[in-house]
């Protein structure tokens, strides 16, 4: 067990680079393995999720080597495992991934019910009809789905909530199906786009990614490929609130701003400085901030893995906010514990009503997801004295060496085991 030590109320101020996106990382180290020729990954970003994925790779006969920093090497040429290891798989959701690849490349899938953080019912329904419409039998047994298809067949297939797991999965199995396959409702993420370039590299035949309609013409084979991983908008997004958040000036490298344009719209509208450029953003924060009413949406909308650390900065805006959450049913789990810092904020049903400014104050905390694992880290850094950041292993999900880029920028914050 670990905790972060922060000393909090200091202005942060530097730069620091954005990781590699994890939300494309681990679809795209799935990908790879559809190939049985090697293939390079490049910005491969360092946390657990990623360990996970490469452990659940190799588990199923595929090699996965490092090749120096943030490059992994990945072929699916002794991929011969049809079940996935269930210890490993119910560690995170993205690891139902491996559906799609394992149906794709051997024609059977026995994979687990996935587990992740706790944020609320997330189905792996849409996946399933996903495969069912490319043809496979698919079952619920004991706490696994099982799936069979000789070769899977291109169809046509409605993705329910444009889901972007769903779209991936369903886009990883289609890859080498017989025929055409269009995903009507698809979602149109960065990390989808991601995807579909790398498997285009690979020898795939995608269009339409980004869009509502992607069409995919089955391919008989994959061959390898070179590809660096996106910025991850997620951790971008969190270290620009942290800036403003703490009255400071950060500016955040390799970050891509049209894939942040909702989060700066609503930094801009609430009072805070953006300034972009081709390579990295900019905030500082400017007073009285003003509060702001915002609805989680699917890509282009504003992202459900930012709406908790906008809730922390949005307890300092001079009177009262909502954040309304449409993606997951879960995610206010992180409101008790921002209660204790002196947080003003209650939940009504699917909705956050915020009024600030609020005097936050520093408190022992406990992470019980990701997301809003790191909004207690940001309220900690703006909390007058001393908190402890516990649950440290739902933060390490997807924030990359966090405490020495937090340090980068002047936070006096300290990892330690307990």
């Amino acid at each position: 067990m670990e905790k972060l030590v922060i000393e909090g109320g200091r202005a942060l101020n530097g730069s620091i680079v954005a990781s590699g996106a994890k939300n494309s990382a681990l679809p795209l180290l799935v990908a790879a393995a559809l190939a049985e020729e090697e293939s390079l990954l490049e910005n491969v970003p360092h946390d657990t999720d990623v360990d996970v994925m490469c452990a659940i790779l190799k588990a199923l006969g595929a090699s996965v080597r490092a090749d120096g920093p943030g490059r992994l090497r990945v072929s699916g040429a002794g991929l011969t495992q049809a079940q996935a290891p269930y210890e490993l798989v119910r560690r995170m959701r993205a690891s139902f991934y491996v559906a799609g690849l394992l149906l794709g490349r051997l024609g059977r899938a026995v994979v687990a019910l996935p587990g992740g953080c706790s944020i609320g019912s997330r189905p792996v329904d849409y996946h399933i009809k996903g495969f069912e419409a490319l043809g496979a039998k698919v079952s619920l047994e004991h706490g696994f789905m099982k799936a069979e298809a000789p070769r899977l067949t291109g169809s046509k297939y409605y993705v329910s909530r444009a889901s972007v797991g769903a779209t991936i999965n369903t886009m990883l199995a289609a890859v080498l199906a017989k025929g055409t396959t269009i995903l009507e409702n698809a979602a149109r993420e960065p990390e989808v786009v991601d995807v579909a370039n790398f498997l285009n590299t690979m020898g795939a035949r995608i269009k339409g990614a980004g869009m509502d309609v992607i069409r995919i013409e089955g391919v008989k084979k994959l061959h390898g490929a070179e590809h660096e991983i996106i910025p991850d908008r997620i951790e971008a997004g969190s270290y620009l609130i942290l800036g403003a958040m703490t009255g400071g000036e950060v500016t955040v490298v390799n970050a891509m701003g049209e894939h942040l344009r909702a989060l700066l719209s609503s930094l801009e509208a609430i009072g805070v400085a953006v300034e972009e450029t081709t390579t990295a953003v900019r905030v500082k924060k400017k007073e009285p901030l003003a509060p702001l009413n915002v609805v989680t949406q699917p890509y282009p909308g504003f992202p459900t893995d930012l709406q908790a650390p906008l809730a922390v900065l949005l307890t300092q805006a001079d009177g009262v906010s909502t954040l309304r959450e449409t993606i997951f049913d879960g995610r206010f789990k992180y409101v008790d514990e921002l209660r204790r810092m002196g947080a003003d904020v209650k939940v009504e049903r699917d909705t956050a009503i915020i009024t600030g400014p609020a005097k936050l104050t520093g408190a022992p905390v406990e992470a019980t997801d990701l997301r809003g694992g790191m909004a207690l880290v940001i309220a900690a850094l703006a909390a007058e004295g001393r908190s402890e950041v516990s649950g440290l292993e739902h933060i390490d999900r997807g924030y990359e060496h966090l405490s020495a880029k937090l340090q980068a920028l002047g936070a006096k914050v300290e990892r330690i085991r307990v």
